[in-house]
Parts: structure tokens; sequence; C-alpha cells
């Protein structure tokens, strides 16, 4: 072929080579656009590690933030709840590093996008590197590197952009030139498909793992971002209404007979009333799943213990959305953490938690009926959490605790409880080092010494734990159980598949794990892939 011909070739290619890159980045300030629209919840929880000269694998302290995020200011950061409180006036600083690390929550919501400014060609160099499916989802994977070497905090890592639409759906790499006073992290974000033509972000794994000697003083972390909440479902309650307002002109008539209230059922009406106020509001935030199949399997559980103690009650079982280890009872409602039943190790351990609360609703313990004036709950999402706290008085925690491990003794679960024990000795042994997972959002603290004390019968009968035992499991990583619906809020149980372990290092008990997402498109099918940490 002439060398002309071959030239021409060339340049043909270019061509479509440079198409191919322009769709890509018009698709990214599409979707930044689009995002502009949106705000979500933000949930950062973090982990520092010791240095790898230390013989210690475990955690050495942690950190905690949970914060609405407004897209349509930027990356405008509400905090609901923040168990490490950076220093005032650093809110616009990513990084800061004095006597401690401090970390700063809009540093991880910068990590959303891997530039606000886009991803043009005359700021990056872009290098095709080959096709990858990422689960179902087929992938073209780019290197990217800004042009201008000295440019501070843009993208220097990789791409993954599905092949039908070129919207990126993974970056993984480090914004550049970070100083002392702004460190930049190295991190790999994933995007999740909702709807036809719609990814959010949704997980971002961030981890620091080099010796702090060899990498300037860069501390040493792991660190696990959620974004959720970017769609409360109203559809119900819009059907609702469409249907009273074009119903006949005929007013439908209350045919039932007047019935006298006594005191006590306008008490108990009046309890349900602040209970509903309570569950709605939490749920209204995108902080409480709708009612599901995960609340199914947690009633099996309390109504397990209530037959089988004869309980005259009527219990039943929500989520809470958030990392931390807590429980409370509004009403005749249990609520769970999502991360607590992650790192639960079996249903004994998870009846044990139960239990605690259906003992409150058992003993009458009631919930502060002033939330049943509905002005109570009309509050913005910074301060929901300040003042909806719902954790019981300590003389109501201890009658609990002493009622808990007679329903459990009493339970088809009784003939199980070594790992419930071994679940306690292990959260109580980690205590100090993991304050922030440990704390409560809203309700009771598993770990506080009232209620080591109360469940102290259930750890003394346990065996002695070993780490060196691999079939002995006292907790799970983080993200082992629930898989959530950053758009519907809706939550399922994972459906990854065992792991072997290999060694005692595999067992990872409370500890944060990479994102390993399995993506698909939605097509109209229920979306239950587990984004399951892996091992």
């Amino acid at each position: 072929m002439p060398l002309l011909a071959l030239t021409a070739h060339a340049a043909d290619e270019r061509e479509v080579v440079d198409k191919l890159l322009d769709r890509i980045t018009q698709q990214e300030e599409q979707f930044v656009q689009d995002l502009r629209t949106h705000s979500a919840i933000l949930e950062t929880y973090i982990q520092e590690t010791p240095d790898p000269t230390s013989d210690s694998g475990q955690v050495v302290r942690d950190h905690y933030f949970l914060g609405q995020l407004d897209f349509s200011k930027g990356l405008e950061y509400t905090p609901m709840a923040a168990h490490s409180e950076p220093s005032k006036g650093q809110r616009t600083i990513f990084f800061l590093r004095n006597r401690s690390t401090v970390f700063v929550p809009t540093g991880f919501a910068q990590m959303v996008l891997p530039d606000a400014d886009g991803l043009g060609r005359r700021r990056y160099q872009i290098e095709f590197v080959r096709r990858e499916f990422l689960g179902e989802v087929r992938c073209l994977l780019f290197d990217v590197a800004p042009i201008d070497k000295k440019a501070a905090g843009r993208f220097k890592g990789r791409i993954w952009v599905e092949d039908r639409e070129l919207r990126i759906v993974r970056f993984n790499g480090i914004y550049t030139n970070g100083s002392a006073s702004r460190m930049y992290f190295h991190f790999d974000s994933w995007r999740i498909h909702v709807t036809a033509g719609r990814w959010v972000p949704a997980f971002i794994y961030v981890e620091e793992s080099g010796s702090s000697e060899k990498n300037n003083g860069m501390p040493r972390f792991k660190a696990q971002t959620r974004l959720w909440g970017y769609r409360v479902s109203t559809s119900d309650k819009l059907q609702e209404l469409a249907s009273i307002a074009i119903e006949a002109e005929k007013p439908v008539e209350d045919r039932s007979q007047p019935v006298e209230i006594s005191p006590l059922e306008s008490q108990r009406s009046w309890e349900r009333q602040a209970e509903a106020n309570i569950l709605e509001r939490l749920q209204k935030s995108g902080l409480l799943a709708p009612a599901g199949p995960v609340d199914e399997i947690l009633n099996t559980v309390v109504n397990n213990l209530i037959v089988t103690n004869s309980l005259g009650v009527d219990a039943k079982c929500r989520v809470l959305l958030t990392t931390p280890l807590e429980t409370f009872s509004v009403g005749q409602t249990i609520v769970i953490s999502r991360g607590l039943i992650d790192v639960l190790p079996d249903e004994a351990s998870l009846a044990m938690v139960l239990a605690t609360e259906l003992a409150h609703i058992a003993l009458g313990h009631r919930t502060d009926t002033h939330f049943a004036f509905s002005d109570q709950t009309m509050l913005g999402e910074g301060e929901l959490l300040r003042n909806l706290q719902l954790t019981r008085p300590e003389p109501e925690i201890a009658a609990a605790g002493a009622k808990a491990v007679e329903l459990i003794s009493k339970s088809p679960y009784k003939a199980n409880l070594a790992n419930a024990g071994l679940f306690m000795k292990a959260l109580d042994s980690r205590a100090a080092q993991l304050p922030s997972l440990i704390r409560a959002n809203l309700g009771n603290q598993l770990a506080s010494a009232t209620n080591r004390a109360r469940l102290g019968a259930l750890a003394e009968q346990a065996p002695a734990p070993d780490q060196e035992k691999l079939e002995q499991i006292v907790a799970l990583p983080l993200g082992s159980r629930v898989h959530l619906d950053p758009w519907t809020n809706e939550i399922a149980l994972a459906k990854a598949k065992a792991v072997p372990l290999i060694s005692a290092r595999d067992k990872l008990p409370f500890e944060i794990t990479p994102f390993m997402i399995y993506l698909s498109r939605t097509d109209g099918r229920s979306r239950d892939q587990d984004p399951a940490p892996t091992k």
C-alpha cells in the first residue's frame, strides 16, 4: 500500500478515536449537569491501620461522617452526624495534616467525579488500554493523565466507560500534586445503573497502605464512602391524592357505629402517632429503608422470641441505613442499623441483638410522646439527628438487659449462643479502637458499658476467642450482608458466595474492605447483585 494511503488510513483512525473520546467527555459533562439537579446522603467510615512493620493487624483508630450532599451547589455538604469533628474553618480544605490526620467530609465528596471541570482532551491525555467486563457491563478502559504535569487537583488514573452510551462507570486513581495542607489519597469510585440512561455515584473505596516514612508522612488508612437517598419514592402518595381528586361528586359516608374510646386506647393511639411521625420522618430523610423483604426476615426472628416467651406484644422491625452499630425501639417497632446486620456472624447473634429491643417493648418502655406533635419532626436535615435522640435512660437499659437474657434463654436460639457471646467479646475488645463504629447516631449503643454488663452472661458462656481457628468467626467485615439500592433506598440480603478462608487474616472482623461491584443494567429487571466486599 502506498505511503500516502497508509497516512490517510491512520488519519481516518485518529479521527474516529478523537470522536469517541469527545463523546465520552461530552457524556461526562452531561452527567455532571444532571447530577446537579440532585442531592444525596453521603456516609464515610474510616479506619486508620498500623504501620506495615507492626505485628498487629487491627485498626488503631476510626472516624465517621454522615451528611447531605447538595450537587446543585457544587458539592455543598451539610453534616447530619460526625463521630470525628474537623476543626472549625476547615470545610473547604480537602485533607489536613497536623498533630494527627484531620479528615474532612468534603474531600471524600470530591471523589464522586474525576474532575468537576471535565476530562477534555485539551486538559487530559487519554490512552486506550483494553476492553473488560465489570459484571454484565462491557467497558472500554482508558488511562488518563493531565497534560499539565504541575496542575494541582487533576485526576490521574484509569476510567471504565460502558460501551453502549459511553458513560464513565468507574474510575480509579488519585488527584495530582497534593501538599502538606491539602493531601490527596488514592481512591476507587463506582457508579450504579439505576434507571434507563442514568448512572449515579454509589461507592468509593479509599486506601493508603504504604509505610508513612516512605510516603512523606502519609497516614495509613482505609475508608468506605456510600451514597444513597437520591430519590425517596412518593408515587404511592401521589396516586392516592390523584384518586381523591377525581372521586365522584357524591360524598362517601362513614356508616360505622360510633364507639366511645377509652382513656387507655387514647393513650395508645397517641403513642402510635409518635411512632408513626418518627418513622415517617426518618424514611423521608433517606435514613430508614422502606419496608421490604429484609424486614420480614427480622420479623421472623422476633416472632420466634415472642411465641416462645408467650409475650402479648405485636412488634415489627425496620432497618436504619447507616453503618454505626446501633438499635432502638419506637413504640412497637424495633430498628436495627444496616452496619450491625452486616457484621453479625449468625442468626442467634441477630436474635440476641433484637431481644434487647424487644425487651423494652415487653416491659412497656414508652417512646417520648412529644413526637406525636407533628412540628417535633419538622426538622431540617442538618438538625434531624441532633434533635431526634432515641437513647433509653440507664435504668430502662438495665431492666431490658435482664429481660433480654430471659427471652433468649427460652427461645429456639438458646443452644446456639456461643457465637453471640464471641461477638460481644470481640466487640468489647475493640471498643477502644472503634469508637466511631460503636457510637450510635440515634439509639442505643450496643457496646456500651451497660450493655456489656447485661449481656456478660452470654459472653461468659462463650469459648475463648482464638484467632487461629478458622472455623471460629466472631464478626464479619462491613458490607457482608445487606445490599442497598442508592436510588430507591430499598435493601436486600447480599447473594455473595461463601469464600473459603486460607488464613486467620481472612476473617476481617468489623473491617473495611474494597468494593468490587457486579455491575448490571436495570433494563426493567430488579437489581439484586451484591456489592460484596472482597477478601
